[in-house]
């Protein structure tokens, strides 16, 4: 029988398939244990039904394409109608879907689509809030690593929907040499020349970014080269354009810390090609939404 499952949300992610279904199963694991006997007591099996997952709150939708790959895996006969998309403005009465078969393989979708789809609205809402006041700047928002354990694939995916762009999903895929880094290896010196000679000796192929606090760690940056991003780190507006102007273009420019909706845009001004926002995943408020069946 084939997947009856009608997928039409544009991709914005190339899906790491792997990461998505491990995502799943462990989550499903968590929540169902080995069953759900609220649903397996109270409704006949083979019991049919529709449900429809309504919007409550005004914000960007995120986590349709996830849902799909969710109920997918607990039932492949669930069909599901799509009428809006990831990345779609959505305000308190919205339809984002329907889906139908199986009521047991509804109830036991229900609480993990809507966990990850509120969170991932959330996030995305937030994201747009951002990349909206940078519109008309040369700057973009980016993530951070501080992200839920468990979670980092699919927040980093709702800052995509939003209009963000990810920074490094881990330790493995960047070389980012922050304050600690800097100081236990004995200075930015030792630490810029301690990385090129790891990725001499490993064979890796992996950029280079350096965070520096002032002016003074700036200059020795500038002086000794060999990275490919320099991350600015809670400086003050004034001290930021001086950073940029010395920089004079020839290092992509991050700013981060202390960085708000309220003063995102200064920071953007100021000239930097990034500005990096851990609030984007760490506290954002989730965008309220249910899953309700359709009485027939």
């Amino acid at each position: 029988m084939p997947n009856v499952i009608t997928f039409v949300a544009k991709h914005i992610y190339d899906l790491d398939q792997h990461i998505i279904h491990q995502f799943i199963k462990n989550a499903l694991a968590e929540d169902v244990g080995d069953g759900d006997h609220t649903s397996l007591s109270t409704i006949p099996a083979g019991t049919q039904g529709k449900a429809r997952l309504i919007i409550k709150d005004t914000g960007i939708l995120a986590g349709v394409e996830l849902a799909l790959e969710i109920f997918r895996e607990i039932d492949p006969q669930l069909k599901v109608n799509v009428t809006l998309n990831d990345g779609a403005e959505v305000k308190f009465g919205d339809i984002a879907f329907e889906v139908e078969g199986s009521v047991q393989s509804i109830l036991v979708a229900e609480r993990l689509v809507l966990n990850c789809m509120q969170r991932m609205s959330g996030i995305a809402t937030t994201t747009n809030e951002i990349a909206d006041i940078l519109r008309n700047t040369n700057t973009r928002v980016l993530d951070t690593r501080k992200t839920t354990p468990g979670m980092r694939y699919l927040e980093k995916w709702a800052v995509k929907i939003g209009g963000g762009v990810n920074h490094r999903f881990g330790l493995y895929d960047m070389i980012l040499i922050k304050d600690n880094h800097v100081d236990y290896a004995g200075g930015i010196a030792n630490a810029i020349t301690n990385a090129q000679q790891y990725l001499l000796d490993t064979g890796k192929k992996l950029a280079i970014e350096i965070e520096v606090r002032n002016l003074e760690e700036l200059e020795e940056v500038l002086q000794v080269g060999g990275v490919d991003r320099i991350l600015l780190d809670n400086f003050k507006f004034d001290v930021l354009k001086q950073a940029v102007a010395m920089i004079e273009g020839r290092y992509i420019t991050e700013a981060s810390g202390g960085i708000t909706v309220d003063n995102v845009l200064e920071y953007a001004l100021c000239g930097v090609d990034y500005v990096s926002m851990g609030s984007l995943t760490h506290s954002v408020k989730s965008l309220d939404m249910s899953l309700k069946a359709i009485k027939q």
